[in-house]
C-alpha cells in the first residue's frame, strides 16, 4: 500500500481500488483505522483520540489533493505525495 504522507508518528496510505466510500489509511503505534476522506471520520479501526484530531485537520487542508490520488489510484496511476501537517 503507498505511502502518501507522513507526520508527528502518523503515517498515511491508500491502497489502489480499496472499496468505497473514499478513504486512507493511519498507523499510528500498533493502531491502524480507516479515515474517510469527505468527513474525516473514522470509518474502522482504533487511534488515540489527539491523533484523529491531527488526522481531521490534515484532511481538511488537503482534501482535494487525497480525492485526488484516490482517482489516481482508481486508474491504476501513483499516487502523489502530501506535504506533511506541521
Amino acid at each position: 500500500m503507498p505511502e502518501i504522507s507522513r507526520f508527528f508518528g502518523i503515517v498515511i496510505k491508500m491502497q489502489p481500488n480499496d472499496h468505497l466510500p473514499p478513504h486512507f489509511h493511519a498507523q499510528y503505534g500498533g493502531s491502524v483505522a480507516r479515515v474517510a476522506i469527505d468527513s474525516g471520520a473514522l470509518l474502522g479501526g482504533r487511534l488515540p483520540p489527539r491523533i484523529v484530531g491531527f488526522l481531521a485537520e490534515w484532511a481538511s487542508l488537503h482534501r482535494d489533493e487525497l480525492k485526488q490520488n484516490w482517482q489516481r489510484l482508481r486508474k491504476g496511476l501513483p499516487p502523489l505525495r502530501i506535504a506533511p501537517l506541521e
